[in-house]
């Protein structure tokens, strides 16, 4: 299992795993759902329930991944396969995004 934090405007929002079957998991942390004054990462990822599940990488994320040419030189300098799109979401999206998110890689679980 693999794992980021998902950060909002730098703040700590919530964790996404890719779980060994491929599936994907995003959960708030409790913190900040605790804090009404603090708002869903994403239309798609209201903040209604803690815990959402899917098969592939949201879409929400998997819209922030690099495109066409950027992508393969995204995964050629990294070494990253074409189809790991959550290995090239924590490589490109750890400082500079074009919206509030960013993602920070934790260590590997097991």
């Amino acid at each position: 299992m693999r794992q980021a934090t998902i950060c909002y405007k730098g703040k700590e929002a919530g964790t996404l795993k890719q779980h060994d079957d491929g599936s994907f998991t995003f959960r708030y942390l409790e913190a900040w759902l605790a804090d009404s004054e603090n708002p869903s990462i994403s239309l798609t990822l209201p903040r209604s329930q803690p815990e959402y599940h899917a098969e592939y990488l949201f879409p929400f994320f998997y819209n922030m991944l690099p495109e066409g040419t950027n992508r393969q030189t995204v995964c050629k300098a990294n070494r990253l396969d074409s189809d790991d799109y959550f290995g090239i979401l924590m490589t490109t999206a750890r400082y500079d995004t074009v919206g509030a998110i960013t993602v920070k890689k934790n260590k590997e679980v097991k």
